[in-house]
């Protein structure tokens, strides 16, 4: 009994650094100049840039950061999505998603509901459509070609399908709709196999990975689940041969690898190996597989060197790549993989940019604040 309750408190622990879903009161002010207004010089090619989400109880809005050639980023203002965020944590990866051609974005607005859908173009971001998500609490999303799913946290919870026309708008997935294991899972992301063949949703709460397999209409099949290698699996991303990168929010905190099948099995190449570092929480993975870093709630990044086989180390042996002092909410690659972007909170809200080293090192680059608390989510193009 007492181990028990001392692996709840550890539990526990892990999913507060890396912020469950709350509000914030007294939430600041958003970045000072909307993106139409700064972007009428056309600057933004919607190729390069970083993108977050304000969450705002009052109203939810995508902040742009232009990304130089180098790297360092510039604010280049926000755009509303027409929705509402929540305030607070997301206990999330996965808010904000760009298509693999950098052409549209996608956006959760978990305080309405709903999706937006935006435009990349010359002269910025254009919302293109809002829908209702097919659940409550939508929190993260996905998006294989024209189809996109979305992870509804609020409830039982969910994931729901929709398949996105040639102008942005959503339409529902008829039969994609599927439940996780049980009730108060703690569902943390979903994702896309690079083949888009399958759908991989992380359990906080219950310590399992779900599979659905997704047929050529984007409809889901029935879900497996299989036993996470480590406590508290939360953010994950791919890597060639359709390894899986995971990380493992509870304490001591770690990360481990897998191997997915065609049929949905998941096989371990690496279990539980341990970042010395607090709640690593978000995970990404470069686009050549060599290295995978963990964001670690408790304000570090973590990097792991990942063999061709697909076991992975730690580039430094006391999981300390990079530090980002008040904590870290969220990580995001540049399209290049050549740059790491964190989302730092505690204190001021900022964003680090990093170059990755060829050795798997992370050379700083500089941070750019302004953003208002509550803002979460990550992407990068």
């Amino acid at each position: 009994m007492t181990k028990h309750l001392a692996f709840l408190a550890l539990a526990a622990a892990a999913l507060a650094a890396c912020e469950q879903n709350r509000a914030v009161t007294n939430p600041a002010a958003s970045l000072e100049t909307p993106l139409e207004a700064q972007r009428a010089d056309g600057a933004l090619d919607g190729q390069r840039a970083v993108y977050t989400l304000t969450n705002q109880v009052a109203g939810n809005a995508v902040a742009v950061f232009d990304r130089a050639a180098d790297g360092t980023l510039t604010a280049a203002g926000t755009i509303a999505t027409g929705g509402t965020g929540t305030g607070g944590g997301l206990g999330s990866q996965g808010a904000v998603a760009v298509s693999d051609d950098g052409r549209r974005l996608f956006a959760v607005n978990a305080g309405s509901n709903d999706v937006s859908v935006f435009s990349v173009g010359p002269a910025g971001l254009s919302l293109a459509s809002r829908t209702a998500s097919g659940g409550t609490l939508p929190i993260s999303l996905t998006v294989h070609g024209n189809v996109l799913y979305v992870l509804n946290a609020g409830g039982d919870g969910n994931i729901s399908g929709f398949t996105v026309g040639t102008s942005g708008g959503l339409t529902p997935i008829h039969g994609s709709t599927r439940s996780f294991s049980g009730t108060n899972v703690g569902p943390a992301q979903v994702s896309f196999s690079p083949d888009g063949r399958q759908l991989v949703v992380t359990e906080k709460t219950t310590n399992l990975l779900d599979v659905f397999p997704v047929n050529a209409r984007g409809v889901t099949g029935e879900r497996t689940s299989v036993a996470s290698a480590g406590g508290t699996p939360f953010g994950f991303a791919f890597g060639p041969r359709n390894l899986v990168f995971v990380s493992e929010a509870a304490a001591p905190g770690s990360a481990s690898s897998y191997l997915l099948g065609r049929g949905g099995d998941l096989r371990v190449v690496s279990g539980a190996v341990l970042t010395h570092r607090g709640a690593p929480c978000w995970a990404v993975v470069t686009e050549d597989g060599r290295f995978g870093y963990t964001g670690n709630g408790s304000g570090s990044v973590s990097g792991f060197a990942i063999a061709r086989d697909g076991s992975i180390s730690l580039v430094d042996a006391d999981g300390a790549t990079a530090v980002v002092i008040g904590g870290v909410n969220d990580i995001a690659l540049s399209a290049n993989s050549r740059y790491l972007y964190v989302l730092q909170t505690g204190g001021p809200q900022a964003i680090h940019a990093f170059r990755i080293q060829v050795d798997g090192h992370l050379t700083p680059l500089g941070p750019i604040a302004g953003l208002p608390a509550g803002t979460r989510g990550l992407a990068a193009f």
